[in-house]
C-alpha cells in the first residue's frame, strides 16, 4: 500500500503557505541528496496562490532556482500566451518572477499537434531519467482534483494506464462545449514520483474528493484513484471546506 499523509487546514491561504513551506523542503531534500530537485505543476486555480507566493521573497530569494527543473502534469493544446495555457499561467504568476535559467523550463509544447507535442515530450522526460532506468523519478509531482474526479488530463471514461512504455498521451475532452485537445504525463510516470502531492481547496471539490478518497474503488469513474506512487509518498492537503465531507 502507498504511504500516504492527510494535511488540512483552516482555509485556502494556510493551505497554500503550508504548500509553498513544504515545496521548498522537499527541494532542499532533493538537492542535497541528487543535486536537482524535478518538479511536475499543475493548472487550474487552485494552485495560483502558491505559485504566487512561491514568486516572492523569501522563496524567491533563497532557493536555488538553478537546481530546479519544472515540467507539468498535463497542457492544453494552445499557445503559451493564451489564457488555458498551464505553462502561462505558471508563468505569469511566478516563473517570470525568479532566477531560473530558461533551460529549467520543460514546458509541453502546446502549440504543436497533440501526438507531435506527446512524443517531444517523451523524448524530453527520457533525456532526465538516471542511469539504466526508462523514465526519470519526478521528485514533487503537484496534482489537483476536478469536481468530476479528473487530475491532470486522465478524465472520468479515460482509457487506463496504457502500461509502461508510454509516459504521455494526446487526449480530447469536452471542455465549455467544444472539443479540446490536451497532452498529459500518464498514471506510470505519476506513480513513479517519490512525492505526489494533492492540492485541494473548496466545498465544490468535496463531493470528489469523498468519492476518491473513501468511496468505491472505480478508477474508470474516479481518475484521481489511479494515482498510488509505487515507491513514494503520498500526500493530500486539503482545507477544511473540501475535507469536511470526505472525512466524515
Amino acid at each position: 500500500m502507498t504511504p500516504s499523509q492527510t494535511l488540512i487546514f483552516p482555509d485556502y491561504e494556510s493551505l497554500s503557505r503550508a504548500a509553498a513551506l513544504y515545496f521548498a523542503q522537499a527541494a532542499k531534500e532533493a538537492i542535497s541528496a541528487r543535486g536537482r530537485f524535478l518538479v511536475a505543476l499543475c493548472g487550474g486555480e487552485t494552485p495560483l496562490r502558491l505559485y504566487e507566493t512561491l514568486g516572492l521573497s523569501p522563496y524567491r530569494d533563497y532557493l536555488p532556482w538553478e537546481h530546479i527543473h519544472f515540467f507539468w502534469g498535463d497542457e492544453r493544446c494552445v499557445l503559451v500566451n493564451d489564457l488555458e495555457s498551464n505553462f502561462g499561467q505558471a508563468w505569469q504568476h511566478w516563473l517570470k518572477h525568479i532566477a531560473i535559467p530558461a533551460s529549467n523550463l520543460h514546458r509541453i509544447q502546446g502549440e504543436l499537434v497533440p501526438e507531435q507535442a506527446s512524443e517531444a515530450y517523451q523524448q524530453e522526460l527520457k533525456g532526465f531519467a538516471e542511469a539504466e532506468q526508462d523514465w526519470p523519478r519526478l521528485d514533487w509531482v503537484l496534482l489537483g482534483l476536478g469536481t468530476d474526479g479528473h487530475t491532470a488530463s486522465l478524465f472520468p471514461g479515460s482509457a487506463p494506464d496504457p502500461g509502461p512504455n508510454l509516459a504521455v498521451l494526446a487526449v480530447q475532452n469536452q471542455s465549455q462545449n467544444r472539443l479540446a485537445n490536451r497532452v498529459t504525463l500518464t498514471p506510470m510516470l505519476f506513480n513513479l514520483a517519490r512525492q505526489v502531492v494533492f492540492l485541494v481547496s473548496g466545498s465544490g471539490k468535496a463531493a470528489a474528493l469523498a468519492a476518491t478518497r473513501t468511496g468505491k474503488t472505480d478508477p474508470l469513474c474516479w481518475p484521481a484513484q489511479r494515482i498510488h506512487p509505487q515507491d513514494g509518498l503520498l500526500v493530500w492537503m486539503l482545507d477544511e471546506a473540501a475535507a469536511l465531507e470526505a472525512l466524515t
